[in-house]
């Protein structure tokens, strides 16, 4: 019996459901870096131009680093807006990763220019977020414009912590990028946290 292919998946069928219902600017909203034990969590927010077809453009967790790279150059191109904005490992601290995330991704939503009218919002929470919106599960695979903010804030939370593994690299945060890997833990356990570390995450010290 001949295996079915799996139908392909329209990423633009939830932006035109918006837009037929009259919102006019239609942005994706995701976030990267939930989960490390430091550094910034950050956002991005996109407006593409509709239907826009970009091939390979699906959630970043799919795409290889040097697809990333190259994805998240054309994005930045193309898009008829898109920003970039975070949350500081102290601001999680204070207020907890979820609304630390909330915080980064309302944070790029309203730094778009052009404007947004209305957000997809990766996820099942769109708390804080000041803009009318629908939050997606798996929006990242499901929808284009969130897949492409995925891009953008995986690859711009990437290259800022390349520049921390400079700062402190005794911590090699360029081999884990923060994520609590058995060597981030050595590491941790040999030199203690530094100003980056998010101390709410390391109770397991």
């Amino acid at each position: 019996m001949k295996k079915q292919e799996p139908e392909p998946i329209d990423r633009w069928s939830i932006e035109r459901e918006c837009y037929a219902a009259g919102w006019k600017a239609v942005c994706g909203a995701d976030e990267a870096g939930a989960g490390p034990l430091a550094g910034a969590v950050y956002s991005a927010a996109v407006i593409l131009p509709p239907d826009y077809d970009l091939p390979y453009l699906n959630d970043s967790k799919k795409v290889t680093e040097k697809r990333r790279e190259v994805l998240f150059g054309q994005i930045k191109e193309q898009a008829v807006a898109w920003a970039v904005a975070w949350a500081t490992e102290q601001e999680i601290d204070e207020i907890n990763i979820l609304n630390a995330r909330m915080l980064a991704m309302n944070r790029a939503i309203q730094q778009l220019d052009p404007a947004a009218d209305f957000a997809l919002i990766d996820g099942n929470r769109s708390q804080g977020i000041q803009l009318p919106n629908r939050t997606v599960v798996k929006g990242d695979s499901l929808s284009a414009s969130i897949a492409a903010a995925s891009i953008l804030a995986k690859v711009s939370r990437d290259h800022y912590m390349l520049e921390m593994a400079e700062k402190y690299p005794q911590y090699q945060f360029q081999r884990h990028k923060g994520y609590p890997t058995r060597l981030h833990y050595e590491l941790l356990r040999q030199y203690g946290p530094c100003p980056i570390h998010r101390k709410t995450f390391l109770k397991k010290l």
